[in-house]
């Protein structure tokens, strides 16, 4: 099994500015559970605590393996999400665990 760990900066200036988008970016990327079919689980939100310090979202998605990972990053669904974030985000890290 693959994990899967994304965190997010947001560019927005304003913490209400930034508490929306990070609100969007995560209902849009919880979308895909049940409509990407190699998504096993996933979990998308908003930063709860230390605004300013921590990363502003972050999302923990579990693929059977490598591969299913991959035919989620170019699925439609994902791209269409991908667009948003990446139209918010300033900054992204990432990591991938094999369990």
């Amino acid at each position: 099994m693959i994990r899967h760990i994304v965190l997010w900066k947001l560019r927005a200036e304003d913490a209400a500015t930034r508490a929306e988008q990070a609100e969007t970016v995560s209902a849009k990327l919880m979308a895909l559970k049940g409509v990407v079919p190699e998504i096993l689980d996933i979990t998308v939100a908003p930063n709860a605590a230390y605004a300013g310090q921590n990363w502003d979202v972050a999302l923990i998605a579990d693929f059977d393996d490598l591969a299913a990972l991959e035919r989620y990053v170019v699925n439609p669904h994902h791209e269409e999400a991908a667009v948003y974030v990446r139209s918010v985000a300033s900054d992204r890290v990432a990591v991938d665990l094999k369990l």
